[in-house]
């Protein structure tokens, strides 16, 4: 029996883990400092390569782009802007992660198994929403993601102008959506599988005092219906104690159920707060923003950001922790 193949090993100043606009803005921001980074494009818990953009059809809330881009476009420009300027990509899942001393060592597995190291690491693993466990959640062919299905309202309500939607959850996110959702669309019903909420009793106040906001409480979803194209058209739901089948039909579907960072491999090596996101800046100990609690190690977008989760502020902390990182190396 051959014994398995030694993991192709390389080192570089700068590694970056993530290629959504946090990742790829570091790796753009490196190689022009003369620190070209290699940057590893997957994660075992996270999304594809390019991160949630690269299941976004049209983006129309990212500067300099007056009639819109879809999402695997722009992230396909944002990566052959940080090769045109010298970084180096890997397609693979890391495993496990050595931050206790330096250099750092990344291990993974893509066509081949590799091991990284490098004096400086910018981590840029996303995070991804929460979901039902639905069929229709999943990406086209199989599911309606990105075709009516979304975790975002600000990014993609004004798609639903004027139609009927529905969001899903119970919590402060779940009423927040809603509550977004209900100045433009012309009905949200809010879809929770308890009678009570676990929201702040002010966001929910604000959720019950909208005229447009219906609450359906306590149902199940059950199914995402759609339409001869593959969009939705619809929801089907059960009543949690009686059993009773509902339909509602909607064309688009907002899951407020919350997000979960991608942050395993980093368990017990990097501070993270109650709910996996990585601290930085003051709450690690730190003075720089992207700054995490190991030294040389800086976080960058929504692996760090439970708040914006926004397209713009993870490239904005990308820069930073590129920025963050030379600096760290230069002195």
């Amino acid at each position: 029996m051959s014994a398995e193949p030694a993991p192709t090993s390389r080192h570089t100043k700068v590694a970056v883990i993530g290629s959504g606009c946090a990742g790829l803005t570091a790796a753009i921001y490196a190689a022009r400092a003369a620190m070209p980074p290699i940057v590893i494009e997957g994660m075992a818990s996270g999304g594809p390569p390019g991160g949630q953009l690269a299941l976004t059809s049209e983006v129309e809330n990212y500067p300099g782009f007056p009639k819109g881009i879809l999402g695997p476009e722009l992230m396909g420009h944002m990566r052959a802007q940080a090769e045109r300027f010298g970084s180096e990509f890997i397609i693979g899942d890391v495993t496990t992660v050595d931050l206790s001393r330096r250099p750092f060592t990344i291990d993974g597995e893509g066509a081949l198994r590799f091991r990284i190291t490098c004096d400086a690491l910018i981590v840029a693993t996303g995070a991804k929403p929460k979901k039902l466990g639905l069929v229709g959640e999943r990406e086209p062919p199989e599911g309606m993601w990105g075709r009516g299905v979304t975790s975002c309202a600000t990014c993609d309500g004004m798609f639903y102008r004027g139609e009927d939607v529905v969001v899903i959850g119970g919590g402060d996110t779940a009423m927040e959506e809603a509550t977004y959702l209900a100045k433009m669309v012309r009905k949200v019903t809010l879809i929770h599988r308890r009678a009570e909420f676990r929201s702040s009793k002010i966001m929910l106040d604000r959720a019950r005092s909208t005229a447009n906001i219906e609450f359906a409480l306590p149902y199940v979803v059950e199914e995402i219906l759609p339409d001869a194209d593959r969009n939705v058209r619809g929801v089907r739901m059960r009543h949690a104690t009686t059993g009773e089948q509902r339909e509602v039909v909607v064309k688009g579907f907002f899951l407020g159920i919350g997000h979960e960072p991608n942050t395993g491999v980093f368990q017990g090596q990097l501070q993270l707060d109650e709910n996996g996101y990585i601290v930085v800046g003051p709450g690690a100990g730190q003075s720089v923003a992207t700054a995490t609690s190991v030294p040389g190690v800086f976080a960058a977008g929504d692996v760090a950001d439970h708040i914006y989760r926004q397209a713009v502020t993870a490239a904005g902390t990308g820069c930073q922790a590129a920025i963050d990182a030379e600096r760290f190396l230069a002195h």
